[in-house]
C-alpha cells in the first residue's frame, strides 16, 4: 500500500504528461496545416515560383515540427538547455550520419537561388541519365515525371549542376550495307529530316561518320524542341526503316551462322 502511494502520483503524471503530449500533437498538426495553407495562398498572391513555394512549404513545416517536438519533451521535463547540450554533443555524429541530407538541402537551396530549372521543365539528369519533366522541389530532392508517367525521386545533390534547354540535339547512326549507294542514303535521311515540321529551322548535318566491321554508319544530326525529342525520333526511326526497305538499302543486323556436324 505505502508502495503504491509513492508511485501512484509519478504514474499519474507520466500518464497526464503523455495525454497531454498527444493532444498537443494533433492540436499542432492541425495548426500546422492551416498555417501552411495561408502561407501558400500568401505566396501565390505574390505570383511566387511554383518551386519556391514547394521548398518554403517543406522548410516551414518541418520547422513548426520542431517547435511542437520541443513543446512535448518539456512536459516530460526536458528543459531548452538540455536540449541545446544534448544537440551540441551529438552535432558531430548527427552532421556525419546525415551528410547526405545536408547536401540535398544545400543543393535545393542552390536549385531556388540559381533557377538552373523550374518546376514544369524538362530536364536529363547526368549522374543516371534520368529524364522527365520537373513536378516538385522538395527540401531534399525533386520529382521528375518521365515520358512515360513514372516518378522518379532525384536527391537534389545530384541536380545542383544540371541545367535545363529548350531545344536537343537529335543524334542518330544509321547503319548501311558497304554494297549500299552511300549518296543515295544520304540524300533519302536529308530528305526525310526536312520534311519533319516539328525540327527547328537550323542545319541539317548527314555525314560517313565510321566505316565499322560490316556496316557504313552514317551520323545524323538536327534540333528539336526538348519536348519533342521522343515522338520526333520514333517516327524518324520508322520512316528510315520504311524507305529504305522501299529503295533497296540494306540495314546490316548480326547474324550467327550455324554448322551441325554428324
Amino acid at each position: 500500500k505505502s508502495w503504491l502511494q509513492s508511485v501512484l502520483p509519478s504514474v499519474l503524471g507520466f500518464f497526464w504528461s503523455v495525454v497531454l503530449a498527444l493532444l498537443i500533437a494533433y492540436i499542432g498538426g492541425k495548426i500546422i496545416n492551416l498555417v501552411r495553407r495561408m502561407f501558400q495562398k500568401s505566396l501565390h498572391r505574390r505570383d511566387a515560383e511554383e518551386g519556391v513555394c514547394q521548398f518554403a512549404d517543406q522548410v516551414l513545416k518541418y520547422f513548426l515540427w520542431i517547435v511542437i517536438i520541443v513543446i512535448i519533451l518539456g512536459l516530460f521535463g526536458f528543459t531548452a538547455s538540455s536540449l541545446a547540450a544534448a544537440v551540441a554533443s551529438l552535432g558531430v555524429t548527427a552532421g556525419l550520419a546525415l551528410q547526405g541530407s545536408l547536401s540535398n538541402f544545400a543543393g535545393g537551396l542552390l536549385i531556388l537561388v540559381l533557377h538552373p530549372f523550374r518546376v514544369g521543365d524538362y530536364i536529363i539528369e547526368d549522374t543516371h541519365k534520368n529524364e522527365g519533366t520537373v513536378i516538385e522541389i522538395s527540401v531534399f530532392y525533386t520529382k521528375l515525371r518521365t515520358i512515360d508517367n513514372k516518378i522518379i525521386v532525384i536527391p537534389n545533390g545530384t541536380l545542383a549542376n544540371a541545367t535545363k534547354s529548350d531545344r536537343r540535339q537529335m543524334d542518330l547512326v544509321v547503319p548501311i550495307g558497304y554494297d549500299a549507294d552511300i549518296k543515295k542514303a544520304k540524300d533519302i535521311l536529308m530528305e526525310l529530316v526536312e520534311a519533319e515540321n516539328r525540327r527547328l529551322p537550323e542545319d541539317v548535318n548527314v555525314f560517313v561518320k565510321e566505316l565499322g566491321a560490316s556496316s557504313v554508319d552514317l551520323g545524323l544530326r538536327f534540333w528539336v524542341p526538348t519536348d519533342q525529342y521522343w515522338p520526333v525520333r520514333w517516327q524518324l526511326l520508322e520512316d528510315i526503316k520504311i524507305r529504305f526497305d522501299a529503295e533497296k538499302i540494306s540495314i546490316p543486323f548480326q547474324q550467327v551462322d550455324v554448322n551441325i556436324k554428324q
